[in-house]
């Protein structure tokens, strides 16, 4: 005779509710992200860049290949290297660029549309890469 252990739809999850959660959408903050320079290069011409891995740090649930992020989770990209970044290990990707996109993005959310204060935060995050 044999068991079968159940597991709850919470287990493993960062979100505890079970609940699913519908993707929330800023299409304002998408064109403000646009108006940005490269995090990684400092060039402009850039795409919004979804960052996917999760981290239960910033409370962000890791997302599939089929589903974005919300849009408070992008950081400003190249097309190149946002191919690049969604083309192998995504933690890997960030961890060799020695830059934290999830604290990159919940800091640029948190003052979208203020362009100023978003130069500073992708320069800095570049100064830390270089040091």
């Amino acid at each position: 005779m044999g068991f079968r252990l159940r597991r709850p739809n919470t287990a493993f999850s960062l979100d505890p509710s079970g609940k699913e959660h519908a993707r929330k959408k800023d299409e304002g903050h998408l064109a403000f992200v646009r108006k940005l320079p490269c995090l990684i290069t400092g060039r402009y011409g850039v795409d919004p860049c979804h960052v996917r891995y999760g981290d239960p740090l910033y409370n962000k649930s890791r997302t599939g290949k089929a589903t974005k992020p919300d849009d408070c989770w992008v950081v400003p990209m190249i097309r190149g290297k946002h191919d690049e970044q969604h083309s192998q290990n995504e933690h890997l990707f960030w961890k060799t660029q020695g830059i934290d996109p999830l604290a990159v993005a919940r800091d640029l959310y948190a003052i979208s549309g203020d362009e100023k204060a978003a130069k500073r935060i992708l320069t800095a995050a570049r100064v830390r890469k270089a040091a």
